[in-house]
């Protein structure tokens, strides 16, 4: 199913497009609709695609070989999402993808999106930020790993996903923190009795 000029012009809000280029971006999309529980990515997938997430909530995890699942990222409203590792690198996947939410997804190959920067190079300059502002967040994310208390991770959480503790499981959150879920009862407490 093709985007609507809409959606594109929702994914692309910092670019000023005619609409014909919007016509033809959308073209190089899909749109998809997934339910809860179904699997994106799964480890050790060819990745060449990457996704926006128009509606919906997933979660980005590497299982590691003791069983332990590691969250990553989630992705909400107007993020992307992919196995980067293997999108940049044409690499088998390390991690998974799942649908914590019903979602509607955009999604592009990356040589689809390889053409759109020929084509539109304001494109290439629009994902370079969005590039750069992810690189910020990951390496701040590390720093908080190494650095912060788990109750000052909790509160970064929530400030970068604000009202999603309603959309996912505790044990997600708590595996996203690197804390355990009963760790996660007492700063919420805690926080509650402040």
């Amino acid at each position: 199913m093709q985007p609507s000029p809409a959606e594109i012009k929702q994914v692309f809000n910092t670019v000023s497009l005619p609409a014909t280029a919007v016509e033809h971006i959308g073209s190089k999309f899909a749109k998809i609709e997934l339910v809860k529980d179904d699997v994106l990515i799964t480890a050790n997938d060819i990745v060449t695609t990457q996704y926006y997430v128009l509606t919906g909530c997933l979660r980005t995890f590497y299982l590691a070989p003791n069983g332990k699942e590691h969250t990553l990222q989630f992705a909400i409203n107007d993020w992307w999402i992919s196995d980067y590792t293997a999108y940049f690198e044409g690499s088998r996947a390390i991690m998974t993808i799942e649908v914590i939410e019903a979602c509607t997804l955009l999604k592009i190959t990356k040589a689809n999106l390889d053409r759109l920067y020929e084509e539109f190079p304001v494109l290439e300059a629009f994902f370079r930020k969005k590039l750069e502002k992810a690189f910020a967040s990951f390496q701040k994310r590390i720093l908080a790993n190494l650095a912060l208390p788990a109750k000052e991770r909790y509160l970064q959480f929530m400030h970068t996903y604000p009202n999603i503790e309603q959309h996912v499981k505790n044990y997600h959150i708590a595996s996203y923190l690197g804390i355990t879920t009963e760790s996660l009862s007492r700063i919420r407490k805690e926080l509650a009795n402040t």
